[in-house]
């Protein structure tokens, strides 16, 4: 393993360094201040408090413009949080580059990332998420701009995106030449298609091909990283500088402290028991409650990592149920002191992929939008409405 760990040395995005080759991918609902807290929690128990880079769950960038209440409060980042990362959704180059203006001015950002990645149907059936970068004009154009606003404040800009809309019409080294040569600091492959969304499997044969293509910048490879040996693997497999961790850490932030072992050379595979896994919950549950500011949306929220944090647990039905109903902390400890604290980890039920896979699916584009690979007139109004307030990842 140690060979391995000597593949991927520290991350370098513009002019950071980031201490081991992880980023945590922004997640709809789940990677909000809470969450990147906790994650950052178990990097520095680990010794490695700077082992990754926690990005912010997609924000939109018409929302910030416009300085939407909800979203201002979403770029926030704890004093402690560096470099302070902040994922953008954008279909429009003019409202990309306004949103871009505003982090890098108010010294809201040290880091932006550009979500070309996104498979919704909402994002997708406006030409925005993984169905831009057919559009190499307008791909070309939201890049160029957001990384020519961040050079006024030295605010690196990188690219993530997937490979493609289906099979037959595949973005992703065009798109990483674009992106290289536009100025990004970074791209990032989740290697799947939109039509696949999040089922099936990732093909590490695309970073791989990603990696040999785009030779100036880092190229991080993302899918189907479910632990640490996955990321070295992947590493090892397709000589990408760095991995993007997403699903693989719902209910597992300590898999950061994994991580950052493992790209040392020294390999620990936290097994925590249940008392300690409900313990994490607890806190995760606290931190909810803080950065919602109100109890009851605090516990509303925990109720969809309850079962990630006790997959392959013998935990029981009825407790299980009564978890996802709570509204209130004191009501979460007392089904928590329930738990035996003694059990121990499960092994291989607690393992492997979480989170809904889904299954693939026919890509809701505009009319028209396959036709070619420039942006008409009518296909340019039609994306520039598309700023709205989409969800995804």
């Amino acid at each position: 393993m140690t060979s391995t760990a000597t593949l991927a040395p520290p991350l370098r995005i513009g002019r950071h360094t980031i201490g081991s080759p992880v980023v945590l991918a922004p997640m709809a609902g789940i990677t909000n201040r809470a969450f990147r807290r906790l994650c950052r929690d178990f990097a520095s128990e680990g010794g490695s408090g700077d082992s990754a880079l926690y990005v912010s769950e997609m924000i939109t960038s018409r929302a910030l413009v416009e300085r939407n209440p909800e979203t201002m409060r979403l770029i926030q980042h704890d004093p402690e949080e560096h470099p302070r990362s902040i994922q953008l959704y954008s279909a429009d180059p003019t409202t990309a580059r306004a949103a871009a203006r505003l982090l890098v001015t108010e010294d809201r950002a040290d880091h932006i990332d550009l979500n070309f990645g996104c498979p919704v149907p909402k994002v997708t059936r406006k030409g925005g998420g993984s169905a831009l970068p057919w559009k190499r004009d307008l791909f070309r154009a939201v890049v160029g701009a957001v990384v020519e606003e961040g050079a006024r404040g030295d605010v690196p800009v990188t690219v993530k995106m997937r490979k493609g809309i289906d099979d037959d019409h595949l973005t992703y080294l065009d798109a990483g030449l674009a992106a290289q040569e536009e100025g990004a600091a970074a791209v990032a492959l989740h290697a799947r298609t939109a039509a696949q969304a999040y089922s099936g499997t990732a093909d590490w044969s695309a970073i791989r091909q990603l990696k040999q293509t785009v030779t100036e910048v880092p190229v991080l490879g993302n899918g189907d990283i479910w632990s640490a040996e996955d990321a070295l693997r992947m590493v090892d497999e397709t000589g990408c500088d760095g991995v993007v961790v997403g699903r693989g850490c719902l209910g597992r932030p300590w898999l950061f402290a994994d991580l950052a072992s493992a790209f040392a050379g020294s390999p620990v595979g936290l097994q925590p028991t249940l008392g300690e896994v409900t313990e994490t919950l607890r806190r995760h549950a606290a931190y909810l409650v803080e950065f919602y500011g109100d109890e009851n949306h605090g516990c509303r929220d925990i109720r969809k990592h309850i079962a990630w944090y006790l997959k392959g647990f013998p935990a029981g039905g009825t407790v299980r149920s009564s978890l996802a109903l709570v509204d209130s902390l004191a009501a979460l400890d007392r089904l928590l002191d329930g738990l035996d604290p003694d059990a121990a980890w499960p092994g291989d039920p607690a393992e492997g992929p979480r989170g809904r896979a889904g299954s693939p699916r026919r890509v809701i584009l505009p009319e028209g939008w396959l036709a070619s690979r420039e942006l008409s007139p009518e296909h340019a109004a039609e994306v520039a409405a598309a700023e709205e307030h989409h969800s995804g990842g």
